[in-house]
């Protein structure tokens, strides 16, 4: 090949497509990252929404013009329409889950295909070799189908999770029925596994169809998918992606956790934060002993009912431990919290609306985290080696819980009422057994085991580093068989 025609040869992209949260935007970011690393090329299209929520500082409802694009650390994102009127609802969307999953399966693919078509298709100066989506957007799929694209997910929660969906949407597996609710479901590489274990999404009880239903439709068109890949590591659970080889494989490139988490420097982190965070929780801590604050937050989504909020602060206060409490709210929306609590723990506690959770947790005056168990979460805790206590409220998290206090044993499960209610007794019992008691040694033994096979996995060699370069490899060789 002459030099003229290496010149003319077009450049290998890749294009990830996230659905509008914080916690699917920031995975798929930092595998890209990996994919920049290795000569690739990476664009993220992401939401409208996504634009105006993270630099709503400085657009106002007169200024909803969305930027062609911006990059970060090397990746450029773009945005596309999904169909909410930015404009009538600035930044106090409140639609209905349902409604808004609705509403971008029918907007997103057009603008998805139209960004597709004015950024790649019309320029010879690029190859779009892959697109990668996650499982929340699965009319990703069928566009790139359309538009002959090959098409990755990446698997966003842990792999026991795909396990348990693709034996449930595949009818492989018996689940809990209204005729029969109570039934146990075994799963290879797992232990027996109770309804309480369960995703919600997979419960008869499950209110919330249309979710379900999107990851139906992702295991409906996994035959349109060239690969899948998750957001784990090999080490952290074997059985169940061995089990899995035969049927739907599943191929891990993770964690794609913040790199401060793996010992890299974060300067090079590629998350973004669509929430301003309170750098003064960094200086308090500063100022406590080494394991002894309590760290709670519920991620970006939960929102704790009064009651339960009113509970924990109770355990808290009583548990005269220091803590640090992320506590959200719902514009509009008051926390009512205990007579004289704020008073009575100064000193004790600090409460923010959102901080710096890598931080938090490598700082050393951090002693456990009470945690909803998100999969980011679940997956940060687990590298920064901090033992959990597990407060489950729906979808997948049932089930990290499950595999926090049962499989990889590096935390203990809040035990709820009928009502999902956990009283003040209950959440006092987990701090004092976590802080203090008998299994705190095992469970830093076991976090320190995973902590490195994090690191190694990722790291160059690891086995999440080779899925990684099979995976860019494969892509190259696809782009060259269809120039």
């Amino acid at each position: 090949m002459s030099s003229q025609d290496q010149k003319t040869k077009p450049e290998i992209h890749v294009l990830l497509v996230a659905f509008s949260a914080q916690g699917h935007i920031n995975p798929l970011l930092r595998l890209g990252k990996s994919l920049l690393t290795k000569g690739l090329k990476v664009t993220l299209a992401t939401t409208e929404l996504v634009y105006h929520r993270m630099f709503k500082s400085t657009t106002t409802p007169t200024t909803t013009a969305v930027p062609t694009s911006y990059t970060t650390n090397g990746i450029e994102v773009l945005f596309f329409s999904d169909g909410l009127d930015i404009k009538n609802n600035f930044l106090n969307i409140s639609v209905p889950i349902d409604e808004y999953m609705n509403l971008i399966a029918k907007i997103g693919p057009i603008s998805l295909t139209n960004l597709i078509k004015n950024n790649f298709l019309n320029n010879s100066s690029k190859k779009l070799a892959c697109i990668i989506n996650n499982p929340f957007v699965p009319w990703v799929t069928n566009v790139a189908y359309e538009l002959n694209i090959p098409c990755a997910c990446l698997w966003i929660q842990p792999c026991t999770l795909y396990s348990i969906y693709a034996r449930f949407y595949n009818n492989l597996n018996h689940f809990p029925t209204l005729e029969n609710p109570e039934i146990d479901v075994e799963i290879p590489g797992l232990p027996l596994l109770k309804p309480q274990d369960l995703p919600s999404f997979v419960l008869p009880t499950n209110d919330v169809k249309t979710l379900s239903d999107v990851l139906g439709e992702m295991f409906k068109n996994m035959k349109k998918l060239k690969w899948v890949l998750a957001n784990s590591f090999y080490e952290l659970e074997k059985d169940v992606i061995d089990s899995m080889t035969e049927i739907f494989p599943i191929k891990t490139v993770g964690p794609l956790v913040p790199p401060l988490l793996l010992g890299q420097d974060q300067n090079k982190d590629v998350g973004i934060e669509m929430w301003k965070p309170q750098d003064s929780c960094m200086e308090w801590l500063n100022q406590k002993p080494p394991s002894s604050v309590i760290y709670i937050s519920f991620g970006s989504l939960i929102f704790l009912k009064e009651k339960q909020m009113l509970s924990i602060a109770k355990a808290l206060k009583n548990s005269n431990r220091y803590f640090l409490w992320v506590m959200k709210h719902k514009e509009g929306d008051e926390v009512h919290l205990p007579e004289k609590f704020i008073e009575e723990t100064r000193g004790k506690g600090k409460i923010v609306t959102w901080c710096p959770q890598t931080r938090v947790l490598v700082h050393p005056a951090i002693a456990c985290f009470l945690t909803h168990c998100g999969w980011n979460s679940t997956l940060e805790a687990i590298t920064a080696g901090v033992p959990m206590i597990a407060y489950p409220q729906w979808t997948d998290q049932p089930t990290n819980a499950k595999l926090v206090s049962d499989v990889f044993r590096t935390g203990i499960r809040l035990n709820p009422d009928r009502d999902g209610f956990v009283g003040s007794e209950e959440v006092e019992r987990a701090i004092e057994e976590i802080v203090g008691g008998e299994k705190l040694e095992e469970f830093s033994k076991n976090l320190l085991k995973l902590k490195f096979a994090a690191r190694e996995a990722f790291a160059a060699g690891g086995s999440s580093d080779r899925n990684i370069q099979t995976f860019v490899d494969e892509i190259l060789v696809g782009a060259e068989n269809n120039n």
